[in-house]
């Protein structure tokens, strides 16, 4: 078995996340994701939290779970873990040890395309003309020091004195001038909605747009968010077409676009889930020619390992079909 996490709090991680990527996809293996905290955005949660989530799952109550589905959820777990140990499980063949991008080349339908795999923070993306930043359905960027992407965005965009004060704030503000436009000020919009701004202070890297993708729906009374994959998925279409729509506005043309793994931050999605839903929108897409270089950015070397196995399932000869390998 091949373990690359250098501390041992990290060695029992990447363990458990082996063990529960072994388990049947669907339910069991997202309610264990949540049970173990292994679901993005849910390492500090209290247990608590993890057992409701996980419960809602099944669509049972906490008590429920926590006395039958919880028991069996570990229970296959365990047996992964002893699989593992006993040698059942086979070299990671996607291991990252050292890289911080790589091109994947793969299959859209029947045709050869290539996918830019970026495994770094979202602010140190270089020459990438539009970053498809997720962000909650009332267009609401956190605060700066925050550590999610739109978070990171907003900071990287940011306008700074010599001594680090705050001087224009471009992407924040040219997103509330969006909503007052569009009417949605202090209300919702449609999750899948996509807002486009300018890159503030990111155009000196490259970076031309931002895209902003209303994805997280805010759990009323509570500091968590909704996602849907089937939203993500719409989102990832719209900045697609949105990217279309602007392609001549600007010169040169804009060409390339970065996604992240969309709600897989405080949106509780697993990165298998998320991956999907984007890589779907994004196969459509180029498989009827749409001529974009597509990226993806993520900062977890787990992330990029479920990233290249969604995107290897297409890529040329490849078997689909083969045995061993998901649908």
């Amino acid at each position: 078995m091949l373990v690359t996490a250098r501390t041992r709090e990290g060695a029992v991680e990447a363990l458990l996340r082996r063990a529960v990527e072994r388990l049947d996809a669907g339910t069991l293996r997202t309610a264990a994701e949540y049970t173990l905290g292994l679901a993005q955005g849910t390492r500090d949660w209290p247990a608590s939290s993890r057992r409701a989530r996980a419960a809602e799952v099944y669509r049972v109550s906490e008590e429920r779970f926590r006395k039958h589905h919880e028991v069996m959820v570990l229970e296959q777990v365990a047996g992964q873990i002893v699989e593992l140990a006993e040698g059942g499980g086979e070299p990671d063949e996607t291991d990252w040890p050292a890289e911080t991008h790589r091109s994947l080349d793969v299959l859209a339908g029947d045709r050869p395309v290539r996918l830019t795999l970026h495994l770094h923070p979202v602010e140190l993306l270089r020459d990438v003309d539009a970053v498809v930043s997720p962000v909650n359905t009332y267009f609401a960027l956190p605060e700066p020091y925050k550590s999610s992407v739109s978070a990171s965005l907003r900071r990287a965009a940011s306008v700074r004195g010599v001594t680090g004060d705050l001087l224009d704030d471009p992407v924040h503000d040219e997103l509330r001038r969006w909503t007052a436009r569009h009417g949605t000020s202090g209300r919702p919009v449609i999750p899948g909605t996509v807002a486009a701004t300018g890159a503030g202070a990111m155009a000196e890297q490259g970076v031309r747009r931002i895209y902003h993708a209303a994805v997280a729906r805010p759990r009323a009374g509570t500091n968590d968010y909704d996602v849907l994959p089937a939203d993500v998925t719409r989102a990832a279409s719209r900045a697609l077409a949105l990217l279309a729509e602007e392609h001549d506005r600007y010169t040169p043309p804009l060409r390339s676009v970065c996604f992240a793994l969309l709600g897989s931050g405080r949106g509780g999605l697993p990165y298998r889930v998320s991956a999907a839903a984007v890589w779907s929108a994004v196969e459509a897409e180029l498989a009827r020619g749409a001529p974009w270089d597509v990226h993806v950015v993520v900062r977890d070397p787990e992330a990029a390992r479920v990233v290249e196995r969604t995107a290897s399932r297409t890529r040329p000869g490849h078997d689909r079909s083969a045995p061993g390998r998901s649908a």
